[in-house]
């Protein structure tokens, strides 16, 4: 597989080309014209071109062609390197500087502005170290602010400058409206079609030879989570070659030889390597036994080397830090956490999928330490409230810091100081209830739930005291992704009244198409992707932070003050729930109904009925010909059913088709007509003529 597809390859080629031609330099121009030219493009590629127009030209002087010959070569590095950031990295968080070597009276010095202000930017939105601290954070940004003023000054037709100073860069993309389409659809597809841009832009214009993004492997690997809604809710041929090529590409590395990393770290950062490409391949090739098999050596690694029995007779993990030979003994790090999770969340999906029984053993004796843990009242901790960590060997709700909610057993606390990763470990006890059916799984939801409520209903006038039960209630709006799913899988009203102030438009099992929260929502959303589109592409230098661009413009972030017009950050969430009929997040405890077998373009699909006796969606086809497509349904019971597609007032529209359950997958096949307002559905009962099997 090459790093790009030659179709992507030639458009790329062909939109360099036509910027290029299009960029005003022009035969002729001088050295201060070609200049302005220069740091006027919006394009780093055509600045490199213009920069070599100015190499080229004969009376540059030499203390001025030296200039301009670094200049070049930074701005080749900042174009053709395949590491995108870590050759600038440690220089701009040591000195927030960087040497361009060009002399500061040199008439190309301006163009030095463009460069130190995206690297300060992007170092900063990467590092934890840096945003987590207010006077930390006004360096780095109030010095990039500064640079970028002083860019737009010099070179004010740059609309990338003007883009980082809160002046939104429109879309180039429309799509055209078509009558008849449903609110929700025309919404829905619109992100479905600017998200679709994105992934598409990474896998033509970053790919490399040897499967990464230039990211470096560890954050490559977190780029997928946001690709669910088009990648696994619907079926993209390239996205899926290219998933499938970059985690056996990762996968294949020397240090990953035994299943998972052989570098000791904390499990938040070596955990990725693993999860982030064996998670999303069980959904994209579930039938082929590699990803099965490297789902059950994490397991296997869980059960024989990271964990043990504590003081307290629960199974926990001895540490933080630990690799695939080996755990770090240090007493600092000798935690289990919430984020434990993620080192095993491919084998979770897989005990969902299989209902393993040694899996079930090992995953609810973990869980038995968790709801243990989170009923004592110790240390500190409130009764009732999941603990930052629990201590190896003793089982102490804490880690070694002073405060339970602070555990200080890693370098950069602020990574995992309560509620960190809270919202996996609450997925993983409801998965844990869903495959046992023990309620005791249950016991930490409903005493945080308990929390939260008292907290909206009897807000103090005053912060609460860190670490109280109403701190803790005032951070836990994240919990209605958790039991969101369980209303699903139960369809119980226990946590009913929480979901209403916290849940959003989808918190309900049943989605009415006509809602306008969820119309208004599916909008946001779209608007959101519409802006900015260099923001989440060719701007981002940190792989894992390619949806992180409108945090830039919250409030004391670049500017002391939101800036309104780009802080909305969309919620691809929202995009996935709404297809698939999934609530929550998605890694630890997937609960979609359906994979629809299309790409995702000119298509919209909201699924308003799930259940294991039925299901039902809306459908809506913006193409001009009819589609043929299929689905997958996972959540029926075995046995036969029928499927009807009905227009919005209950004509039909195809003949009814039988439908044969006999496992967790049922494939069926099926025509939508063009624009026209379509309601699939699949009911208890028999049909002439299969559809599925």
């Amino acid at each position: 597989m090459t790093a790009r597809g030659l179709t992507g390859s030639l458009a790329l080629a062909s939109c360099l080309l036509l910027v290029v031609c299009r960029s005003p330099a022009a035969e002729g121009a001088s050295v201060e014209e070609l200049i302005l030219q220069a740091g006027n493009a919006d394009d780093d590629a055509v600045r490199l071109e213009i920069l070599r127009k100015l190499q080229a030209m004969p009376e540059l002087d030499r203390g001025l062609r030296a200039d301009v010959d670094r200049m070049e070569a930074l701005v080749d590095r900042w174009v053709n390197d395949p590491r995108l950031c870590q050759w600038f990295n440690r220089e701009i968080q040591k000195t927030l500087d960087y040497d361009f070597g060009v002399a500061k009276g040199s008439s190309v010095y301006p163009l030095t502005h463009l460069y130190r202000a995206r690297m300060l930017i992007w170092t900063a939105n990467e590092s934890g170290h840096i945003l987590g601290y207010h006077d930390t954070r006004r360096r780095f940004f109030d010095r990039a602010v500064a640079e970028l003023r002083a860019a737009a000054e010099a070179f004010p037709k740059n609309r990338i400058v003007r883009m980082y100073l809160g002046e939104p860069i429109p879309p180039e993309k429309h799509c055209p409206t078509v009558p008849g389409a449903p609110a929700w659809a025309v919404r829905q597809r619109e992100g479905l079609e600017r998200l679709s841009d994105i992934v598409l832009w990474w896998i033509e214009h970053r790919l490399q030879e040897d499967g990464q993004y230039g990211g470096g492997w560890d954050d490559d690997c977190e780029m997928w989570r946001h690709w669910v809604p088009v990648m696994i809710a619907f079926e993209h041929p390239r996205m899926t070659e290219a998933q499938t090529f970059f985690s056996r590409a990762l996968l294949g590395q020397e240090y990953m030889k035994n299943g998972y990393t052989s570098r000791v770290h904390d499990v938040e950062h070596t955990a990725e390597p693993s999860s982030d490409t064996i998670t999303p391949m069980m959904h994209l090739a579930p039938d082929d036994p590699e990803w099965a098999r490297r789902a059950r050596r994490l397991a296997e690694l869980m059960e024989t080397l990271w964990t043990g029995r504590n003081q307290r007779g629960f199974l926990q993990f001895k540490s933080t830090y630990f690799s695939a030979q080996k755990v770090d003994e240090n007493p600092v790090r000798a935690c289990d956490t919430p984020y434990h999770v993620r080192a095993v969340e491919p084998a979770l999906v897989l005990w969902l999928r299989t209902g393993d029984e040694r899996l079930g053993r090992l995953f609810a004796a973990w869980m038995d330490t968790w709801v243990d843990a989170t009923a004592r009242a110790e240390r500190g901790k409130p009764a009732g409230i999941i603990p930052a960590a629990i201590r190896w060997p003793t089982g102490e709700p804490a880690g070694p810091g002073e405060n339970w909610w602070d555990p200080r057993h890693h370098g950069e606390p602020r990574l995992y100081e309560w509620p960190s990763a809270v919202g996996k470990m609450t997925d993983a006890l409801l998965l844990t209830y869903h495959m046992t059916g023990d309620e005791k799984y249950l016991a930490p939801l409903r005493s945080m739930a308990g929390a939260r409520l008292d907290w909206l209903k009897h807000r103090p006038e005053k912060p609460p005291p860190p670490g109280s039960r109403a701190w803790c209630g005032s951070k836990l709006r994240f919990l209605a992704r958790t039991l969101v799913k369980y209303k699903l899988l139960i369809g119980s009203t226990q946590f009913d009244e929480l979901l209403d102030r916290d849940g959003g438009a989808l918190a309900s099992a049943r989605v009415d198409p006509g809602s306008a929260d969820l119309v208004r929502a599916l909008e946001q959303t779209a608007e959101a992707l519409a802006i900015n589109f260099p923001g989440r592409t060719s701007e981002v230098r940190w792989t894992d932070r390619v949806f992180a661009f409108a945090r830039l413009f919250g409030r004391d972030m670049l500017f002391a003050e939101a800036v309104p017009a780009c802080h909305r950050r969309p919620d691809v969430g929202l995009l996935y729930a709404t297809a698939t009929g999934d609530r929550g997040r998605f890694p630890v405890f997937p609960l979609g109904a359906a994979r629809w077998l299309t790409e995702p373009r000119d298509i919209a699909a909201l699924v308003t009925e799930r259940g294991r006796a039925g299901f039902s969606a809306e459908l809506f086809h913006f193409g001009r010909q009819a589609r043929r497509m299929g689905a997958e349904l996972y959540l029926l019971d075995p046995g036969r059913y029928t499927l009807t597609i009905v227009d919005h007032a209950g004509a039909e529209i195809t003949p009814p088709a039988a439908v044969s359950v006999r496992g967790p997958r049922t494939r069926v096949a099926f025509t939508l007509l063009p624009r026209k307002r379509c309601v699939l559905r699949v009911t208890p009962g028999t049909a002439q003529g299969p559809a599925g099997k």
